[in-house]
């Protein structure tokens, strides 16, 4: 296991299961782990869809003839794939195919509309794009705009694969049938024997966007290694084996959440994915009840809708042999209401698409402390062959409760961003990954993430980090959701604002609101202003997005 900048790793005294590390682990490509997850059981579904299913088996046949049309069109090794769909099989049929013709698959938001979409295709230019037929428009108006570029577009249909049409979810498309869904392609290119290809381990498989907040969005690469090891992270952290029950695919596809928690965990199992299009929480809960999940990863803002929906209880959690959450700050109130209302603990953990997801986790079966000092829940400590230490402005280490900036080591990090050299010296150090996010360690080798360090106020000179503001307004009992973000104050230079949802059927002024975070934080921490609202804003990923508050 390596060690962090600082020398020590106390944490490994809080593993709970048998580490294993990278001179144990032999660097694996995610085709390998699919092609072993064929060879154990070819039969057993690989994908759960509604009232549909895909077999391991059948996955890697139309993977396979999918991968014989791109190489007739031309499509070759290091080409990218573009993938823009929802959390549908085809996604899954797309991915496989890249890489068994020796490409890379970038995921694509279907959230994007022909603006976000013109600013990352001229980035990446796939050969080849995949595009939901009800999205198609959005693919075509960007590539319209793209000087020379001429890229092979195909089509499918979310309703394919399934007869059990959910309008709750699914679109009623009005479009007229597809002259030729990818689907049907397939029937005609079906190969009489597989595709050989094998992409080594330090190939890239995913190019992944992150959000682009500041400036034009950037491409991680993610190795083959990156993904499969991490997966393998997630199965022996929390001790799964093949025959603990399906992964339920609840965090989106294009996301590195999906990618590693989802698809990538299913393969290490060799269980079905379930898929549900996109999330919606009381068709999750029926999926719940229907396919009996064993494993879970999403936002914190995916489970306060389970947790609120009105039909939830104790039962649809009840196959689970571990829940993680991630992608946001997890509230202490909320995780406490989660648990006693699931039965079920939420392993919170922390990582970015740089890192593959997860980096830090709770160990399973064990409770995060919370700093008394600011009421932050730790995320966790650094999983298996992973660091975590925290630097100064100067890159310094600092000591065990000094806050500073988060620094990543480990073997599922990134080697850099597509095309971004200048970005890529930037963040990735020799010494680890400069996260941007603020936060501390405490002397046992707890994280804890304090917020971004593009969010923190600065009110009449004193600091306010959001998140701390936020956990406290998630005690108040009406609260469902809550945001902070400082808005320019002729007086102060920044103000507190605070944004809030309420639960069904509760009411709340914000003069009352206001009064009532007076009796629990400092004058100069309390919100100037509130605004109610029926949702936040929030990305595909679930992460309420801050940047849309402040306008």
């Amino acid at each position: 296991m390596s060690n962090n900048s600082a020398g020590h790793t106390p944490w490994c005294a809080l593993y709970t299961g048998q580490p294993f590390a990278s001179a144990e682990t032999p660097q694996r490509s995610m085709l390998d782990l699919f092609r072993s997850a064929v060879s154990l059981a070819p039969s057993k579904p690989a994908v759960l869809y509604f009232d549909g299913a895909l077999s391991y088996a059948e996955l890697d046949h139309m993977s396979d003839a999918l991968a014989h049309h791109l190489a007739a069109i031309g499509f070759t090794v290091g080409d990218r794939l573009g993938l823009f769909m929802q959390n549908i099989p085809q996604f899954l049929v797309g991915i496989l195919a890249a890489w068994k013709c020796g490409g890379i698959a970038v995921p694509l938001s279907p959230l994007n509309r022909a603006h976000e979409l013109g600013r990352i295709l001229p980035d990446c230019r796939p050969a080849a794009l995949l595009s939901q037929d009800d999205l198609v428009e959005h693919l075509e108006a960007a590539i319209a705009a793209i000087p020379a570029y001429a890229p092979t577009v195909l089509s499918t249909s979310g309703l394919r694969l399934q007869s059990r049409f959910d309008a709750r979810v699914l679109p009623g498309s009005a479009l007229a049938p597809a002259a030729a869904d990818m689907l049907d392609l397939l029937d005609a290119c079906a190969p009489a024997t597989a595709i050989s290809a094998s992409p080594a381990p330090q190939d890239p498989a995913f190019i992944v966007y992150t959000s682009g907040t500041t400036g034009e969005p950037k491409g991680a690469i993610i190795t083959h290694d990156n993904a499969a090891w991490n997966a393998g992270t997630v199965r022996h952290w929390f001790s799964l084996a093949h025959g603990d029950g399906p992964v339920f695919g609840m965090a989106p596809l294009f996301h590195i959440t999906g990618l590693i928690g989802g698809i990538g965990l299913a393969w290490q199992l060799a269980e079905p994915l379930i898929l549900t299009y996109r999330f919606r929480s009381d068709v999750v809960l029926d999926a719940l009840l229907e396919h009996r999940p064993g494993f879970i990863a999403g936002a914190i803002t995916a489970y306060m809708a389970l947790m609120n929906s009105p039909d939830s209880t104790p039962e649809h959690y009840a196959s689970f042999k571990a829940m993680v959450s991630g992608g946001a700050a997890t509230p202490p109130a909320v995780l406490e209401a989660f648990r006693v209302h699931s039965g079920h603990y939420l392993h919170n953990g922390y990582g970015l698409t740089e890192t593959a997801a997860g980096v830090t986790t709770v160990p399973h079966g064990v409770a995060a402390p919370v700093d008394p000092a600011s009421g932050a829940l730790s995320v966790g400590v650094p999983v298996y062959d992973a660091g975590a230490w925290i630097a100064d402005d100067d890159g310094r280490v600092l000591a065990p409760g000094e806050i500073g900036e988060i620094v990543l080591t480990g073997r599922s990090v990134s080697p850099g961003y597509w095309n971004r050299p200048d970005a890529t010296a930037e963040a990735m150090k020799a010494d680890g990954f400069r996260t941007g996010d603020v936060g501390f360690m405490d002397k046992d080798g707890w994280v804890y993430v304090v917020d971004r360090k593009k969010d923190m106020i600065n009110a009449s000179g004193f600091k306010i980090w959001p998140r701390e503001v936020e956990d406290a307004l998630y005690t108040h009992p009406a609260i469902r959701e809550a945001a902070v973000v400082g808005v320019p104050d002729s007086y102060r230079g920044e103000t507190v604002r605070a944004v809030i949802s309420l639960k069904a059927g509760e009411s709340l002024e914000p003069d009352a609101l206001i009064a009532w975070c007076r009796a629990r934080m400092a004058a100069y921490k309390l919100p100037s202003e509130v605004v109610v609202m029926d949702d936040l804003p929030k990305n595909p990923a679930g992460k309420i997005l801050r940047r849309e508050l402040r306008d």
